[in-house]
């Protein structure tokens, strides 16, 4: 059975099954919605059933099913195989029956596990393999599937196995060029091929087939449509834009607030610390319970923190070996068949785990989650043989798929993340609201955004080649309309171990000049993503560790933690832009150049907003392995300005073309930066913590050559009374041949809004409103929110 509906006149979806009836797929991917009747006309031909709404035409082949959609002037957006265009396989499902008797634990680089002995594998119903065959427009792009391992920018043409691991965050979503996106409601592992003539996606264990065409004219209103059916992102708090200070780890609340005291003392600006894994009593693996040895009173941990004007954030696992918190979960039947993970799929399961990381932590102050290994079990923590690896993909897949089917079943395999999530979200809402959640987790699903999480890409290794690969995983992973992405800067693992996974070039840690050298441009980078994080294992992560003022890893480090700073005007008005408008804050350059066939595959640049383009050096300059000095390294790198822009170099003021290559400077103090002509750049000024400076003067940064609009927005920065309105927004427009900037009245207001805020206009040209330090007084005025127009 075919079923086609209109949900918009831009949605599709698209049911099928061997079975007799449409059962759906049990995912909770999208939220509940009131089915309206859409307009839209229809016709049968002799082969054909033709649909057509205000917006897309569907045509649906009588003979083989096969679905082609059209944009309402005929121009073909996608197709199906004519002849083949989706594929049944009955598949079994299995219980497995463990040996109690053999019950260990086992130590991992991710910690205890609880391990057992398999007795059977009973045959205890069927599922269904689909394969949906495709054939893409020859000149478009294709993006999303969540972030991977594989160094993928453009998918078309690639193979890719969609799993949840430690390395791997699965979002079942396609955003393309050509003007559409695919949602595949499913929670099964899946796989995406498309090294032959027909690409096809294949669900490897699902009820049906249940996926939504999500037409779009550009990505980012595919990614629109996506979050009308599985949710807004919520606004992140504004503090969650600063800096967040972690590594492994902080071994007691002493040394957490040792630590933070050093950032206030040396003046460097930090909003959150980040307490990992280990504060548990001893043998007690992931227990949500504090050592009282090393962590004494958790109040008043967390109230010191907030007195230095900063916030806590808390590892937290699904899992916990040897512990009443184990044997209490057991006793209720809300773990998983033979593992110490909790049940997140039932409600109980889920407010049970609340319940103990609110006593513990959240009724105590803390402020933000660390929800780790939220796969939640991963397959190859061991040692595995001489020939597996990183590049292992379709061994890995088959691993991870079979350990997590064993303990959540095939069809809902890959769905722990987005339950889990829900979980945290949903109960801390209804605990207190005056908190907005944020939620650290390493896997991801279609849907998640909505329950306030971050998404980072896992325990990676320090190497130039690790980091490089790390800018397209991370851009694919936002293009599914989740845009909260971040990385561990420095890697995880620095230095090379046993295991096929700890392979950093870094044996020496801080000590390495080649490893500061790796660090920095990793800091730079992740200045530019929406969440700005350190952390790692192997060695010291504080800025300090890099060297002392007057030299140059550190005072790059210091600069770009100032620029963050200084951009958090424009940054927390991009945060209400994903929110209002479903935007994407780092992004591919084709979401915003689509037509410039160029930046399709373009791996190593991306936007940052509207208006930066920026250009991550993934290569050293000045160092290799201990301490090595390059010798006379190029200390540049070519940057591809795209077609349908002209630029201006960020750092010198020099105006360029777009539609070119050019040689931008990268030496260790600077990371290649464009703005767009026409942009408008509200800058703050150097603070120590977000909350800092909230009535402080802004620079209005505007870069000539082309007319141009920003809308800032504002809240208080921390509750969901913006849900109702509890915020201001208003419009800046630089008009180019008149020189004239107006500044619209205010919309909206919110406690604590300031009233009047001085705004220094500054027109970038060379030497004027360049780099990072703040640029002397030119036109200043007073916005007390009315309306005004000032010529420069």
């Amino acid at each position: 059975m075919l079923q086609v509906d209109f949900v918009t006149p831009d949605i599709v979806r698209v049911q099928y099954t061997k079975e007799a009836k449409f059962v759906g797929n049990g995912t909770d991917v999208c939220v509940p919605r009131n089915q309206e009747r859409v307009r839209f006309s229809h016709r049968k031909e002799a082969q054909h059933f033709w649909l057509k709404s205000d917006s897309l035409i569907v045509k649906i082949d009588i003979r083989t099913g096969a679905i082609s959609y059209f944009d309402t002037n005929g121009s073909a957006l996608l197709r199906e195989d004519a002849m083949i265009p989706r594929v049944g396989t009955k598949v079994f499902t299995e219980r497995v029956t463990y040996d109690e008797a053999s019950k260990r634990v086992e130590k991992t680089a991710n910690g205890d596990i609880e391990v057992k002995t398999v007795l059977t594998r009973d045959t205890v119903g069927a599922s269904w393999k689909y394969k949906m065959n495709f054939r893409w427009m020859p000149s478009e792009a294709l993006y999303g599937l969540g972030s991977h391992m594989e160094d993928y920018m453009n998918l078309k043409g690639k193979e890719l196995y969609l799993c949840q691991h430690n390395l791997k965050a699965m979002v079942p979503v396609i955003n393309s060029t050509a003007g559409y996106g695919l949602l595949f409601d499913a929670g099964c592992s899946m796989l995406f091929r498309d090294t032959e003539e027909v690409g096809y996606v294949e669900l490897e264990a699902a009820k049906q087939i249940d996926y939504y065409f999500m037409k779009g004219k550009t990505m980012d209103a595919v990614i629109a449509n996506y979050r009308l059916l599985t949710g807004k992102s919520p606004m992140m708090p504004l503090y969650l834009f600063g800096y967040i200070q972690s590594k492994e780890r902080y071994v007691s609340s002493d040394d957490l607030i040792n630590t933070l005291k050093l950032f206030r003392q040396k003046q460097i600006p930090v909003d959150m610390i980040v307490q990992d894994w280990n504060y548990w009593p001893d043998g007690q693996w992931g227990r949500m319970s504090m050592n009282p040895t090393f962590y004494p009173d958790k109040k008043k941990l967390a109230d010191e923190i907030h007195a230095m004007n900063a916030k806590l954030m808390i590892s937290i696992w699904p899992n916990a070996v040897n512990s009443p918190q184990t044997d209490d979960f057991k006793q209720k039947g809300l773990l998983f068949n033979g593992t110490t993970v909790y049940d997140a799929f039932n409600p109980l399961g889920r407010d049970l785990y609340w319940n103990y990381a609110n006593k513990e932590f959240f009724s105590n102050g803390f402020d933000a989650w660390w929800c780790d290994s939220s796969e939640p079990l991963d397959a190859d923590w061991k040692f595995m043989d001489a020939s597996y690896g990183p590049d292992s993909h379709e061994r890995r897949w088959k691993l991870n798929t079979e350990i997590l089917s064993d303990a959540l079943g095939a069809e809902r395999s890959q769905l722990y993340s987005l339950y889990h999530a829900m979980g945290i979200y949903e109960n801390q809402r209804a605990t207190n609201a005056s908190k907005r959640v944020v939620n650290l987790t390493r896997s991801s699903y279609a849907g998640q955004q909505r329950f306030s999480t971050i998404t980072w890409n896992g325990d990676t290794h320090a190497t130039w080649k690790s980091f490089a690969q790390m800018i397209p995983a991370g851009l694919n992973f936002m293009a599914t309309g989740c845009p909260y992405w971040s990385i561990d800067i420095g890697a995880f693992f620095v230095k090379k171990g046993p295991q096929w996974f700890w392979k950093g070039d870094y044996d020496k840690g801080v000590d390495d000049m080649g490893y500061r050298e790796l660090y920095t441009r990793m800091f730079q980078f992740g200045a530019f993503l929406p969440v700005f994080r350190s952390h790692g294992t192997d060695t010291p992560r504080e800025v300090w560790r890099f060297g002392k003022p007057g030299e140059p890893f550190y005072d790059s480090l210091i600069s770009m933690l100032h620029l963050r700073y200084r951009m958090l005007p424009y940054i927390y008005s991009l945060a209400g832009k994903v929110y209002c408008e479903s935007y994407t804050m780092t992004r591919a350059l084709s979401f915003d150049f689509s037509s410039d066939a160029g930046v399709a595959d373009l791996k190593d640049e991306f936007m940052f907003g509207p208006s930066f383009l920026v250009a991550p050096v993934t290569n050293p300059m000045y160092f290799t392995t201990n301490s090595t000095p390059l010798e006379n390294a190029d200390k540049s790198r070519r940057v591809y300005l795209p077609l349908g822009a002209d630029w201006i170099d960020f750092w010198t003021g020099t105006a360029l073309k777009g539609g070119q290559w050019v040689k931008a400077d990268a030496t260790i103090d600077k990371i290649p930066l464009f703005v767009r002509q026409g942009a408008i750049i509200p800058m703050g000024p150097v603070m120590q913590y977000t909350s800092e400076k909230k009535d402080g003067e802004w620079e209005i940064r505007i870069y000539p050559g082309a007319d141009g609009s920003f809308t800032v927005y504002e809240d208080e920065g921390d509750n969901y009374k913006y849900e109702q309105g509890s915020c201001s927004t208003y419009r800046l427009d630089w008009n180019d041949k008149q020189n004239t900037l107006t500044v619209s009245d205010r919309n909206g207001t919110f406690p604590g809004m300031p009233t009047s805020r001085k705004l220094r206009l500054v027109k970038v040209g060379k030497g004027s409103g360049v780099g990072i330090i703040e640029t002397a007084k030119e036109q200043c005025i007073e916005y007390n929110g009315r309306k005004l127009a000032v010529k420069l």
